[in-house]
């Protein structure tokens, strides 16, 4: 009984109501129009020439769901008269992938909007149109009744004719009761034209099932892009927060001995937050979905410029750089870049002191690189600087395994003999088809 009776106090059953009188009466206008090849053919029956009207007015309202912009006024009102929660239309066209994201979507056959698909809304401005002049009508009629009803309202006997149809209730307490069943009789017509309207809303105003794979196509878009800048956020944040913790625990244990060195620490902690800021902008401004700056772009060229950086920790690097690195270009230099910056920050947390080796081969089949560091939590810095223990997310590794995954690499990571850790990767330069 409680669930009979919920439509009642709520403000989108009446809301609902009104977003179908707006209904009947926009189609209003176009009862002229629909009338007047009815009037031209005078000599058909009235039966006839009523029918026609009807069928000309249909075909009116039915050709104006045939705009586009109709269908999106209808859903935004729908949404806000009706409650129902409807998507903006779009565009039925799968998007296109981010660069470095992998292959592009295609858009499938089925993904063109059939001749159904586009008789949605004609369908729906129709129902809305007929549900509309149904309900308004007999509500109408119904409020109207029960106000003039009950006796003291008239000052005399009451005679209600319709459609043949003739009520004459009784003076006294009868009279009162129908009127009462007479406005009962119209809040349940706006329930029902409510609740019908809001049944058909999310079938005809709905996505189809071409905008609902769009729709899928571009949230997959939109996560694979926000993963993308977690990596990136997490391998630019991380590596340089790394490097500036122990920057400046260097700076500070050799301030008084040795000035100049820790000028050089603090001058490398400016120059690597810097960039650091740069990539947390531009990352900041996709995530709030707003124009973003052109994105950073760090590639094997600034690999000299990261050594050098953590060089100024008391880092001892061993690079080992052969093959032409100026010829690797575009997704590859980049993954490559950050590869080797999360390897070097991960040896420059839980390496257990002594020289961080680098391997770098750019050969003609794809490149080969390698970090390997000692194992244990002591220090790499040539200075007796304690760090303390860094944390850690368990991020890092599964990150980077599934960036070489997506650029269909070979990843290894593990104990390299019994006191080193080793980091390997293999990228080929053509992805297998």
């Amino acid at each position: 009984m409680n669930r009979a009776f919920r439509p009642f106090p709520h403000g989108s059953t009446y809301s609902g109501a009104l977003f179908a009188f707006l209904g009947a009466t926009a189609s209003a206008p176009l009862l002229p129009l629909a009338v007047l090849p009815a009037l031209l053919w005078g000599s058909a029956p009235y039966g006839v020439r009523a029918a026609l009207a009807l069928l000309v007015w249909a075909a009116l309202i039915a050709g104006i769901g045939l705009v586009p912009a109709v269908r999106r006024v209808l859903i935004v009102s729908a949404r806000r008269l009706l409650k129902v929660p409807l998507p903006d239309p779009v565009p039925v066209r799968l998007p296109v992938g981010p660069p470095g994201a992998g292959p592009a979507l295609a858009a499938p056959d089925h993904a063109v909007p059939s001749g159904a698909d586009r008789l949605r809304t004609p369908a729906w401005l129709l129902l809305h149109v007929a549900l509309g002049w149904a309900g308004t009508l007999a509500s109408s009629v119904l409020f109207l009744m029960g106000l003039a009803l009950p006796e003291d309202w008239t000052g005399s006997d009451t005679e209600i004719a319709l459609l043949g149809w003739t009520l004459r209730p009784e003076r006294g307490w009868q009279s009162w009761l129908t009127a009462a069943v007479c406005v009962l009789l119209a809040v349940l017509v706006c329930v029902a034209t409510s609740g019908a309207l809001r049944w058909l809303a999310p079938r005809l105003l709905g996505p189809s099932a071409a905008e609902r794979l769009t729709l899928a196509a571009e949230r997959e878009r939109r996560l694979a892009e926000r993963n993308r800048l977690a990596h990136e956020l997490h391998d630019s944040i991380g590596h340089t927060l790394t490097a500036a913790t122990i920057q400046a625990a260097v700076a500070g244990e050799v301030l008084a001995a040795d000035p100049v060195a820790a000028r050089a620490a603090l001058h490398s902690i400016e120059e690597s937050t810097r960039a650091a800021l740069e990539d947390l902008d531009y990352v900041l401004g996709v995530l709030r979905e707003e124009k973003a700056e052109t994105a950073p772009v760090r590639t094997l060229a600034d690999l000299p410029e990261l050594l050098d950086r953590l060089r100024h920790t008391g880092a001892r690097i061993e690079p080992d750089l052969t093959g032409d690195l100026a010829q690797v270009q575009g997704t590859l230099s980049r993954a490559a870049y950050r590869i080797l910056q999360e390897g070097l920050t991960n040896a420059l947390r839980h390496g257990g002191g002594g020289p961080i080796q680098v391997e770098l081969s750019a050969a003609p089949d794809g490149l080969r690189l390698s970090v390997v560091n000692r194992i244990g939590h002591g220090t790499n810095t040539g200075a007796a600087v304690d760090r303390g223990v860094f944390p850690t997310s368990g991020h890092g590794l599964p990150g980077l395994a599934e960036r070489i995954r997506l650029l269909h690499g070979e990843f290894e990571a593990g104990p390299h003999g019994a006191e080193h850790w080793r980091l390997a990767v293999r990228l080929p330069v053509r992805v297998p088809a």
